[in-house]
């Protein structure tokens, strides 16, 4: 009896020195699963961070982002390499125009007016592929994706909108909503730097 109980308490603390030795990034926001890992473009990618943001206490969506390598700043992300994936999921409903009228006012206040100006025609053809959802109602999954040699990709569901915006410079500007200066949401920010 004792050398069965021994075995089993010896089989338990091997079981956990497993589960503890392995790195799990997996995340849980407001009811959100954000797995570990993705593939995008045939690139397996891996969760950087995930958070909320909220308004006037209000939980507004969940977004998780995905990189091809962990990393802490906003400049090690404006400057890795490969195919990327911000994920976002409705927490409550939203019209297309709230959403899209959102994105471009982040894009505005994390841009002079000069860097804006170079943005301005690709960021209407992507306004007009959001206002084209006409609603976002909770739990829609939304989905920017950085595709190298096709460009940025907006995906709702499992349904591309709009056509592939090109230049990474867009994309790189897209993060800037979440990572600049004047981010959405300072906690947000610092969720998908991994530091909250």
């Amino acid at each position: 009896m004792k050398t069965v109980l021994h075995h089993h308490f010896r089989q338990a603390l091997l079981a956990t020195a497993l589960i503890i030795a392995l790195p799990t990034h997996a995340a849980d926001v407001a009811g959100v699963h954000f797995d570990d890992k993705t593939t995008v473009a045939g690139s397996e990618l891996a969760l950087n961070g995930a958070g909320l943001r909220t308004r006037f206490m209000l939980k507004i969506y969940a977004m998780g982002l995905y990189l091809p390598r962990r990393a802490d700043s906003a400049e090690a992300i404006a400057g890795s390499v490969g195919a990327k994936r911000i994920q976002i999921v409705t927490l409550r409903d939203l019209t297309a125009e709230q959403f899209a009228d959102a994105l471009v006012e982040g894009l505005k206040k994390n841009h002079s007016d000069a860097e804006f100006s170079k943005l301005q025609a690709r960021t209407d053809d992507f306004r007009n592929a959001l206002l084209s959802l006409k609603s976002a109602p909770k739990g829609s999954e939304i989905r920017l994706e950085w595709l190298p040699g096709s460009g940025t990709r907006l995906s709702v569901g499992n349904e591309i909108r709009g056509k592939d915006i090109p230049g990474e410079d867009f994309f790189r500007a897209l993060l800037r909503i979440w990572l600049g200066d004047k981010p959405a949401d300072q906690d947000l920010k610092n969720a998908l730097l991994g530091k909250a």
